[in-house]
């Protein structure tokens, strides 16, 4: 395996400060210097970009962001037994990483980016721990204002995740992730990380997502969209005069605004159908 840098392999890195991963903060270790590298490449050239990662752990990818050129490296991490070893990626990178200790899910990502008002953007590109992978997808999709501070993410998730992120109308994975993140983003599948390349290695196969915010999508109000999303994929297999109950008194004159017949079901509605049916709901 090359080397990107002369730091020490991240095994010695890893025995040195004891960094077992813990199964309770989602942690899998990625020990490839060259594939933490594809995944810095993965969303096109950093050149003197500002990444937000979030949960570096003992700092394979972050190294792999830095060695690409990143220029600012922004790390989030809750596991304070982390912090040493990005200490020593951060003498090595001397002012361009700054490592946060802090729960991503608790932190104003924004405020972050640099600018004093607060209107600078960045690149999201990490190997989310698996516990929190999906909520803080959502929250970046739900930024306002939009087009969002972030310029793009290229985010690693367990595939069956990342299927349903990019699934589509008729796919078995559609879903409500699959109509949030296509309504404000061009997803796609970059490519598959085999269990075999982490420590330990989890038990499914995972898959590297690149997200690009859509600069106009569709205008709707989003609380209203999850709503009409949430009680249609509640009931899938429902026709959706029926699964939309929860919703709206009367499902029929709600799908007859929207210009949908009230036999189809979830699985046939694309994001501009769910988009006309929150419009309609909202009033």
């Amino acid at each position: 395996m090359a080397q990107i840098d002369d730091l020490p392999p991240l095994r010695d890195v890893i025995a040195r400060h004891g960094l077992m991963a813990m199964k309770s903060l989602g942690q899998n270790f990625l020990l490839d210097l060259n594939l933490t590298a594809r995944i810095a490449r993965a969303g096109g050239r950093i050149d003197g970009a500002t990444v937000i990662e979030v949960g570096p752990g003992p700092g394979g990818l972050t190294r792999a962001l830095l060695a690409e050129g990143a220029g600012r490296v922004i790390a989030i991490e809750r596991d304070r037994r982390c912090l040493a070893a990005l200490a020593e990626v951060q003498a090595h990178y001397p002012g361009r990483l700054e490592v946060i200790e802090a729960d991503a899910l608790e932190i104003d990502m924004p405020s972050l980016v640099g600018g004093p008002d607060g209107t600078g953007r960045a690149r999201i590109i990490a190997n989310l721990p698996y516990n929190v992978a999906t909520p803080l997808l959502v929250g970046w999709l739900r930024a306002e204002p939009w087009p969002a501070w972030w310029e793009s993410a290229t985010l690693m998730f367990q595939r069956e995740v990342a299927e349903r992120i990019v699934a589509r109308p008729g796919d078995d994975a559609y879903g409500r992730l699959g109509v949030l993140t296509g309504w404000r983003t061009e997803a796609k599948i970059a490519f598959d990380v085999a269990r075999q390349a982490f420590v330990p290695p989890p038990k499914v196969t995972s898959s590297v997502v690149h997200l690009v915010p859509r600069e106009k999508p569709l205008a709707v109000d989003k609380d209203a969209l999850e709503k009409v999303v949430a009680a249609a994929f509640n009931q899938r297999r429902k026709m959706l005069r029926s699964s939309l109950k929860s919703v709206a008194a009367d499902p029929e004159a709600l799908l007859a605004a929207a210009g949908i017949e009230p036999t189809r079901r979830a699985e046939e509605i694309d994001v501009a159908g769910f988009v006309a049916l929150a419009n309609a709901l909202a009033g």
